[in-house]
């Protein structure tokens, strides 16, 4: 149950942020899902803000509070009442007098669901003309009943449509492929699948012929180049520094988004290539001593995992390491979903680290399924860790642990892969071994003054 100052305050700003819907009337377009919906929110404002007035929302505004701050284009007042006073001023400057002219055309809105109804108080005042289902997952399955409660809070957004608006559907998701039935708006599904409209072929890694991918700078490593196919046409598209199919996925959904504002081709491939993923999803970093790092740690779910897992397995390189930490909110399915994700790890590293209890189910899974008895070009690894007496896994309680032991394994010509949930808080592994700690800043999540007392 929510404090009734919040409550309070979330009606107050809903009830504001409806007054500056009706009088400056911007088209909406909603994302939601379990997996890739910030890099896909990223890549529709990428792609509409190269001809339209855009605004999307930032840092964590997903939510009862954010979003309307977002309608507003206004800050959090944060914990301080004299704060949210200045706050709720500037919306009533904002909704009397700000000129219509300076009004974003376009809201690009991520939309969270951490508990069954957070998607319909949203829709039910933002009443979005555009809907994007990114993908249907066990994350946050702590607050639901299973993945079926939690494709029916998704697909809220969907059904809500109105007949003239547009729902984007990934294709090759069965529970959002299913949404299509249940929306009485147009359909557009966009995928790798020959039945989606918004299509990707052709796909070509950059990175898979490398022939010494350690030794090359990021401005070589050519990223992610497909054919985006639609209504009988198709367009190269080249996303730099982008290394897995999660964004490509982004790059489809925000295609079709592009074209229901009546874009072209080309003004959407033109576009694509100043689409950069969010910071901690899926970005190359430059790592110590010559090595490269797959910097993942925004969040992670067993769905998301065993995708940058497929990244860090095209990938050519010396050694292939994974620090892995818990994955957080997935309820009865806790075990069953690090689990797999232990399997799918043992077919790909040579190294395995694990942070966090949970991770450690990871480890366990990874060592059954033969990883600690492969490579024996590692059997004159030193041992790198108190107490764990294993050749190739690693298990830690917490990053503080971890991050030390794995800056004296790396070696030059390792690619390592940092991934967990916000609360492993992996991107402290990632600061310590990255080439350039001062660019953490732009480079990793959580790294505001709040997220960094809370880590020191």
């Amino acid at each position: 149950m929510k404090p009734r100052k919040i409550l309070l305050l979330e009606k107050i700003l809903r009830y504001l942020a409806i007054k500056a819907l009706r009088r400056f009337k911007p088209r909406i377009v909603g994302v939601t899902g379990s997996v890739g919906k910030t890099s896909t929110k990223e890549a529709i404002f990428t792609v509409l803000s190269s001809k339209f007035r855009v605004r999307k929302n930032e840092k964590n505004y997903n939510n009862e509070i954010g979003l309307p701050l977002t309608v507003l284009g206004l800050e959090s007042g944060g914990g301080s009442f004299w704060k949210w006073a200045i706050v709720l001023f500037q919306s009533i400057f904002v909704i009397l007098f700000e000129s219509k002219k300076n009004y974003p055309e376009i809201l690009v809105l991520e939309m969270g669901a951490d508990r069954p109804g957070d998607i319909k108080y949203l829709v039910d005042f933002l009443k979005p003309e555009v809907g994007v289902v990114t993908a249907v997952g066990i994350s946050h399955l702590e607050f639901f009943r299973d993945k079926k409660q939690i494709a029916k809070e998704k697909g809220t957004l969907i059904k809500h449509l109105p007949k003239e608006g547009l729902a984007v559907l990934n294709f090759d998701d069965e529970e959002a492929r299913k949404m299509a039935e249940g929306t009485k708006a147009k359909v557009i599904f966009y995928g790798f699948s020959e039945k989606a409209q918004v299509r990707a072929s052709d796909i070509f890694f950059g990175y898979e012929k490398v022939e010494d991918f350690y030794g090359e700078s990021l401005d070589k490593i050519r990223g992610i180049s497909f054919k985006l196919n639609y209504d009988g046409a198709s367009l190269p598209v080249r996303l730099l520094r982008s290394v897995g199919r999660p964004q490509i996925y982004s790059a489809l959904a925000a295609a079709a988004v592009g074209i229901h504002f009546g874009m072209n081709l080309l003004e959407i491939s033109e576009a694509l290539k100043n689409f950069q993923a969010p910071a901690g999803r899926l970005n190359l970093i430059e790592g110590i001593k010559n090595t490269m790092i797959i910097e993942d740690s925004y969040n992670a779910a067993p769905q998301s995992t065993l995708a940058a897992l497929e990244v860090l397995e095209k990938i050519r390189a010396r050694r292939k390491l994974a620090a892995l930490g818990d994955m957080l909110e997935l309820g009865t399915e806790t075990e069953a979903g690090h689990r797999e994700v232990g399997r799918k790890a043992a077919q790909v590293v040579d190294i395995l680290f694990t942070v966090g209890e949970k991770a450690k189910f990871i480890a366990d899974e990874a060592e059954k399924a033969g990883l600690d008895r492969k490579n024996e070009k590692n059997k004159d690894n030193k041992r790198f860790s108190n107490g764990i007496d294993k050749k190739n896994i690693f298990c830690y309680n917490d990053p503080f642990e971890a991050k030390i032991s794995i800056q004296k394994a790396l070696r030059e010509g390792d690619v390592i892969l940092i991934k967990g949930s916000q609360g492993a808080r992996m991107e402290l592994i990632s600061e310590e071994i990255m080439r350039h700690p001062e660019e953490a800043e732009k480079l990793l999540p959580r790294q505001t003054p709040e997220w960094k007392r809370a880590s020191s």
